[in-house]
């Protein structure tokens, strides 16, 4: 049997009694013998020492271990060493790292193990492996030098895998808990709290807002109005994401269709949307329109995302049209039998968003007299809730018949009411000295009739509709209208009495609507991961 001497190339003990006799003979001096057989002694067991001492420097493997890509990221990640296999589950408790020193991949020669970039969907879980992006296992550098076999390399990388494997369980887990929470909240119940970080865009920075809107540039002085955001009691509804609002309609056409109130929250939410983009030279407007108030439809492209979010103006959802009486003069006529001409313009959107309530109030709509047709038949009276209910009814039977649930989604959002004091829009009223919201509920009004019509003809539709009911939760807010800052530029008549000229009507903006889009957002998360949710109910209580 081979001794471990040999294994390891050394001189053998069985030789070292034949090299110390010729070595004594050849020492013919006897004074110094003695010194001679302490040389000998001390070399022989030095050398039997060196002999069956192992070095203390190993021979790294110049093999390289290789790792495979999985399509998909599982619930742990394999780090492969020379040395063994390590498993990395991402379930790791955070004392299990707490104590590691995360060194800069540059300064110690490693590979960067940087955040994935996304190959697909923003949602996805397909990733790209590079070199220096390297989550699932170590890849040598392109270079052939060889790096020490030490094992603060593996231990970094050991440490750096778990933290980044739990970081992702994190977001995971809050993302499932948000959900959850969003799921079981009544949205439409709540308070306005202050929020220092608000508005979502600064005042003046989008160019999209009709000048309507544009308070704080036509000369409103208190910003306050715009740090307030809408709490609901059971959860706090997520700040709007507009990167990944973007990524939620890659592709897709989201469409709100309705009157002013409408335009009011479609450009807040374009201009949100606008705030996300790197490249804001790729958002326009698809006919290069830059006033957006007087035209029946427009359509903002976001180009980097191959979507569009656009607005149809069709104030009363049905069609207007006219007739001639037997005297040859020609009266207008609101058709409740058909819904709008641009319904032939919206038909296959993937996401629509309507409206109607305001024009149902004006002097026209509320006698009723003349004015309501079906067929050939126009009625000389018909109660107002009546027209609205087959208004409602003829857009339900249009959605039934027109619009894929299985492909599109349906929002209908509330009424949005006014806050005019001692008169109407026309008549005087006035709401400029308002720059708190009502605090007290006794003071808002009832839930308007017209809502509870809606309701029911929600109920009887095939296709489901989600009801963003933000009815009560906008009644509080009689601080957030333009009023006098609804222009910079007064025409004569008005700049005689500019108090009589008020907007009391829509939102400032930055403002209101910008809520009813964190809304129509968190909607758009739960929809994400519960495709047939329930239609959200009005609020308890009105």
């Amino acid at each position: 049997m081979t001794s471990d001497s040999d294994k390891h190339g050394g001189t053998t003990i069985s030789a070292a009694p034949f090299e110390l006799k010729s070595f004594i003979s050849a020492v013919k001096p006897r004074k110094t013998s003695t010194f001679v057989y302490a040389f000998v002694i001390t070399f022989v067991v030095l050398t039997v020492f060196l002999v069956f001492t192992p070095s203390p420097i190993t021979t790294v493997s110049h093999s390289v271990p290789s790792f495979t890509l999985l399509p998909n990221l599982t619930a742990s990640h394999t780090v492969t060493s020379p040395s063994r296999n390590t498993t990395l589950p991402e379930t790791l408790t955070p004392a299990a790292t707490k104590n590691a020193t995360f060194a800069s991949p540059v300064a110690n020669g490693t590979n960067s193990l940087a955040p994935q970039p996304r190959t697909d969907h923003a949602w996805g879980n397909n990733m790209l492996l590079s070199p220096l992006d390297n989550k699932t296992g170590y890849t040598p550098p392109s270079s052939e030098k060889q790096l020490p076999a030490e094992a603060p390399l593996f231990q970094n990388l050991t440490v750096n895998s778990s933290a980044s494997a739990m970081r992702k369980q994190s977001k995971k887990s809050r993302k499932r808990r948000e959900i959850k929470s969003l799921k079981k909240c009544e949205f439409y119940e709540g308070e306005w709290v202050k929020e220092d970080s608000y508005p979502l865009y600064k005042p003046g920075s989008c160019n999209f807002i009709d000048e309507q809107f544009t308070c704080i540039s036509n000369g409103r002085p208190d910003v306050e109005f715009q740090k307030l955001k809408w709490k609901p009691k059971q959860c706090t509804l997520p700040r709007l994401n507009g990167g990944k609002l973007l990524e939620m309609i890659r592709g897709r056409r989201l469409v709100f269709v309705g009157d002013s109130l409408n335009r009011n929250m479609w450009e807040s939410l374009v201009c949100i949307l606008k705030g996300s983009v790197k490249d804001r030279s790729q958002v326009f407007e698809a006919h290069g329109r830059h006033q957006f108030r007087w035209e029946a439809e427009y359509s903002f492209v976001f180009k980097d995302y191959n979507c569009t979010v656009e607005f149809f103006a069709s104030p009363f959802l049905v069609r207007e049209g006219e007739v001639t009486d037997k005297n040859g003069t020609k009266k207008e006529t609101l058709r409740l039998d058909l819904v709008g001409k641009s319904s032939v313009q919206y038909k296959g959107a993937d996401i629509l968003v309507f409206n109607t309530g305001h024009w149902w109030t004006h002097d026209k709509t509320s006698k009723g007299e003349d004015y309501y047709q079906e067929g050939s038949n126009v009625y000389p009276k018909l109660d107002v809730d009546e027209a609205f209910r087959k208004a409602l009814t003829t857009w339900g039977r249009w959605v039934d018949e027109n619009v894929n649930p299985k492909k599109s989604l349906v929002f209908f959002r509330g009424y949005s009411p006014s806050h005019f004091s001692g008169g109407q829009w026309n008549a005087g009223g006035a709401c400029d000295d308002e720059t708190e919201p009502i605090k007290n509920e006794t003071y808002l009004t009832p839930y308007p009739s017209k809502m509870l019509i809606l309701e029911r003809v929600l109920k009887g539709m095939k296709t489901p509709v989600t009801y963003l009911n933000i009815t009560r939760l906008t009644d509080y807010r009689k601080d957030a209208h333009p009023s006098v800052y609804r222009k910079q530029k007064l025409s004569a008549e008005e700049s005689k009495a500019p108090l009589l000229y008020q907007d009391c009507s829509h939102w400032c903006l930055p403002g209101v609507p910008d809520s009813w889009n964190e809304i129509f957002y968190a909607e758009m998360l739960v929809k994400l991961n519960q495709p047939h949710g329930n239609r959200r109910r009005k609020p308890k209580g009105v």
